[in-house]
């Protein structure tokens, strides 16, 4: 059995090729939206796919020319604007998707067995184009690998200035669809008007905006983000299942109800403050991702829209006040963030973003991108669900992951320095159970609340 956590190398017996929309599509430079346009989204989303049973390359390759139809833009090129240089656009030239097979001298359960969280041999699962820039990567980045044992897996990376995690989800599920039903219609439509989201004239700022407000100024400079990059960093994984989230939810009853997501990021922010233990009185953030699809009335943006429709809330607080109250105070916090981001509140970013090209506060922040109730791990081209769903990679910023075959059930994955790895695995696997017990007089509470942490 393989037992090291490197992947072995991957072969290429032929060199990657271009899938282009299999009939004409618009020929045009496509206008990308200020939340689209952000610096710190220049990148792509990588998702990782691992299927026990391999579907055809043909057909994959067939329906994904079908889907690039409606999907034009994944086949077009990023470059920089013509009427802005610090702005960029889609050019919609048709140009197509890099698609890479690969075969790899492993199977499905040595990769499952042996690499329960990611690391740098990973990124072999995703062919590395030979580029000068950003601008040079196609937007859309697919490689198949076949595994011995007669699984595969999909690799794919998307460019985020293109879409958002729901947009991601929506082309693949787009793609599936026709891998399985070739003649028919896609469910849902993508809108590509981005035009909806253009800034007003002249730009009217209304609110601060503290994710863009940085806190490292406010007390002696320090800035966590240089801590976190000063030292390896680790991954760190765990799971939580519908039992673990509820004894943190009640927490907070009876005086304040809440959703899942909100008890479960008050969590991971408190236990990872405590664990960098940065200054009592340094000013902190928890910055976390949220569809504003709905939260936009003027105008709306329709069913399918195709861009960035997601914007940063920011709860903020001081280490004393945050690690002082229990996880109620932080839970409150999150929720005002979430209550902030109102149809005026997400045009003023827009706005603030057309007059000064600025990135989110990363100084004394975490981040956390929900995934986790997305469908991405539904995905079936015609051979069942995948048996595993994760990113090619894991970085400081947190992932809410979806657990294949518990819909109810998420991991949380983040990548900490060296140094405070066992400090922040404690404080995750303790889901006060203390407080549980004084709380409820239970024994036996601690039984209950064990937090899965993968090695």
């Amino acid at each position: 059995m393989f037992r090291s956590s490197e992947l072995p190398d991957c072969y290429y017996q032929n060199k990657p090729i271009l899938i282009c929309p299999e009939s004409p599509t618009p020929k045009h430079s496509l206008y990308l939206s200020n939340l689209d346009d952000q610096k710190f989204l220049r990148f792509s989303i990588k998702y990782v796919y691992v299927y026990k049973k391999a579907v055809s390359s043909e057909s994959l390759k067939s329906s994904l020319s079908r889907v690039l139809v409606d999907y034009y833009p994944l086949a077009g090129r990023l470059r920089l604007s013509s009427e802005n240089q610090d702005k960029l656009e889609i050019d919609c030239n048709g140009e197509g998707a890099l698609f890479a097979e690969a075969f790899m001298d492993f199977t499905v359960e040595e990769f499952l067995e042996a690499s329960r969280r990611p690391n740098r041999s990973w990124r072999k699962l995703l062919y590395r184009v030979d580029a000068q820039s950003f601008l040079d990567i196609p937007p859309l980045v697919i490689q198949v690998t076949s595994f011995r044992c007669g699984g595969m897996i999909l690799c794919t990376g998307i460019n985020h200035c293109l879409c958002d995690g729901i947009g991601t989800s929506q082309f693949l599920h787009a793609w599936a669809h026709l891998t399985t039903k070739p003649n028919s219609d896609l469910p849902v439509s993508p809108f590509h008007g981005r035009y909806l989201l253009k800034p007003r004239i002249p730009p009217k700022m209304t609110f601060t905006h503290p994710e863009f407000t940085n806190s490292a100024t406010r007390e002696r400079d320090v800035d966590l983000m240089q801590i976190l990059q000063s030292q390896p960093l680790v991954p760190t994984s765990f799971t939580f299942t519908p039992s673990h989230i509820l004894h943190l939810k009640r927490l907070c009853i009876p005086s304040l109800k809440c959703t899942s997501f909100e008890a479960l990021a008050s969590h991971t922010w408190r236990s990872w403050v405590k664990s960098l233990n940065p200054p009592s009185s340094l000013n902190i953030k928890l910055l976390f991702s949220m569809n504003v699809r709905k939260t936009l009335n003027n105008p709306q943006l329709p069913q399918g829209y195709y861009g960035n429709g997601f914007v940063l809330a920011c709860a903020e607080t001081t280490v004393k006040e945050l690690l002082g109250a229990n996880l109620h105070h932080g839970v409150k916090l999150v929720q005002q963030a979430k209550a902030a981001l109102t149809d005026e509140y997400v045009r003023s970013m827009i706005d603030l973003l057309e007059e000064r090209r600025l990135k989110p506060d990363l100084s004394a922040s975490l981040v956390i991108s929900p995934w986790s109730r997305l469908g991405l791990e539904d995905l079936d081209f015609g051979e069942g669900k995948p048996l595993h769903m994760g990113p090619l990679a894991s970085e400081i910023y947190c992932l809410f992951l979806p657990v294949v075959g518990d819909i109810n059930s998420v991991r949380v994955l983040v990548s900490v320095p060296e140094s405070i790895v066992d400090k922040f695995e404690y404080h995750m696997k303790d889901l006060s159970e203390r407080q549980l017990v004084k709380e409820e007089g239970k024994e036996n509470i601690g039984e209950e609340v064990r937090v899965l942490v993968e090695a």
